[in-house]
């Protein structure tokens, strides 16, 4: 019994170096972060070819003005699948930069004024500005000034990222387009031009198809338009961008064929006559957001999905209507609706992880509040992800914190606040970064989504940058190497790394 305190002591101690230890293992955790591969030399590789493609040779550039007649005609209450190949926008325009750093910060500038532009399009409908008070007042007269409305997502500058062929007509004349998941109005530049950009194919005359019938101003889709006027019982359409850019003809409906997969009859679509601006060599644009007049929502579309190639690459994807289910191993999220504005597609974000370790960001940060401000969107056409303030701080530092051995770069470009120099390097390990979403899946980002050259010479930077919108919006170098699938009957996303 004499020994009784001595182990009494022992046991004091060992317990209190127990405690210690767990209460400094908890909050210095002995797991190392987790990390992902960034190829460095294949990144840069690729800054190099796509200063050196040729849309002029390439085979993405083939004119074949008719199509064959599809044998089996889709129609418009038909959820048959629909498939057309995808490509880069910079495999279709040749580049006029004299190297990689210049076409990067050339990206960025069309970025930004996208990004102004989303932000202003919901705005404005967050405040319920009425689209009367935009139409003129004399609408016997139809010119640009007239017309003109607040700013609207699209291929402003050029900012459309990404493009598909299509058919347009009958017989059916084959044309690139602009794909953007934030329009809803497709249209095309139609002969007689009073004022047309160049494009890459001939420009439509909509005499040469023998189902093109203009609408009347009575039309329900004329009344769908933001923007129209009216002009001996036609109606006719406007869409301007943030620069001043603006497309603005006759509204119309034609025949859409979808490669050899199908054709809609009766699809509503812009015929431009006017349409000035930093556009792409694409013939037009395809609306694929949310609202009536899409081209999602004229096809009657039970899902959409897409998975975007990266865009210094020549390679080609699929872009498809009614086929693409979500799987079971994909990471999933539910696909939200802002009551204010149908077009964009909202998904439910709770946070992020850096190293595998999650991020202190509240979770109303992503939420939509009851104005239907706020929220975050998925778009194909914004390149970086932008996140509200807060949550990218707390994103940026967390990444920072575990990244104190790379060798730091410039200290900002552009958009851009964390930079590293990998010009050494062949590849380099980094923290993983991962997307969670309401409802507990997560989904684990390539380090070449995150982290991008900006030059060829081995600058990367973190790819994610802050706005002061309460709007989050995420990009298309987030979401490039993803199949991206929209349950719309189902209201569900789907997010399926490596299926491309």
């Amino acid at each position: 019994m004499a020994f009784t305190p001595f182990f009494s002591l022992i046991s004091v101690v060992t317990l209190s170096l127990f405690l210690a230890t767990t209460d400094a293992s908890s909050r210095y955790p002995s797991t190392s972060p987790k990390t992902a591969v960034l190829d460095v030399l294949s990144s840069l590789q690729q800054t190099q070819h796509i200063l050196s493609v040729d849309p002029a040779r390439s085979s993405l550039t083939t004119t074949r003005p008719e199509l064959e007649s599809v044998s089996n005609p889709v129609y418009l209450n038909s959820s048959s699948p629909l498939s057309l190949e995808l490509h880069s926008r910079d495999t279709l325009v040749a580049s006029q930069h004299k190297d990689y750093k210049s076409l990067v910060l050339s990206r960025l500038e069309r970025d930004s004024s996208r990004v102004a532009g989303i932000t202003a399009k919901i705005r404005f409908a967050v405040e319920g500005i009425d689209r009367s008070d935009l139409k003129p007042v004399d609408e016997t007269r139809f010119q640009p000034e007239d017309l003109t409305t607040p700013v609207v997502s699209g291929a402003s500058q050029g900012s459309g990222e990404y493009f598909s062929r299509i058919g347009v007509g009958t017989p059916a004349k084959e044309m690139y387009m602009v794909l953007d998941t934030g329009s809803d109005v497709n249209w095309i530049q139609c002969q007689p031009c009073s004022e047309c950009y160049q494009q890459s194919d001939p420009i439509f005359d909509p005499a040469s198809s023998s189902t093109f019938k203009s609408l009347t101003c009575s039309a329900p889709q004329c009344a769908s338009l933001e923007t129209s006027a009216c002009r001996s019982n036609k109606c006719l359409y406007q869409v301007s961008y943030g620069d001043g850019s603006f497309t603005l003809g006759d509204y119309a409906t034609d025949t859409v064929t979808f490669g050899n997969s199908g054709k809609v009859d009766n699809v509503a679509l812009g015929c431009g006559h006017d349409n000035e601006g930093l556009f792409t060599g694409a013939a037009g644009l395809l609306g694929l957001g949310g609202g009536a007049l899409s081209m999602t929502n004229q096809i009657k579309a039970t899902s959409l999905s897409y998975c975007l190639v990266d865009r210094d690459s020549a390679k080609s994807s699929s872009l498809d209507f009614n086929s693409v289910k979500v799987g079971t191993g994909d990471a999933t999220a539910p696909l939200l609706r802002n009551r204010k504005i149908d077009t964009f597609y909202y998904v439910g974000l709770s946070g992020f992880s850096v190293g595998g370790q999650k991020v202190s960001i509240p979770s109303s940060v992503f939420e939509v509040d009851d104005s239907g401000a706020g929220g975050v969107i998925l778009d194909c056409g914004t390149a970086v992800t932008r996140l509200q303030t807060q949550a990218y701080e707390s994103l940026r530092d967390a990444f920072a914190k575990l990244t104190t051995n790379l060798k730091k770069g410039t200290s900002s470009i552009s958009l851009f606040d964390t930079c590293f120099d990998f010009s050494s390097l062949s590849t380099v390990k980094v923290p993983t970064v991962a997307f969670h979403f309401t409802g507990g899946k997560s989904l684990d980002l390539p380090a070449k989504n995150y982290l991008i050259p900006v030059d060829d010479a081995g600058t990367f930077c973190f790819a994610f940058a802050p706005t002061q919108s309460s709007l989050s919006i995420i990009g298309n170098v987030q979401q490039q190497g993803t199949r991206i699938t929209y349950d719309l009957a189902n209201n569900l996303i789907g997010l399926s790394a490596n299926q491309c």
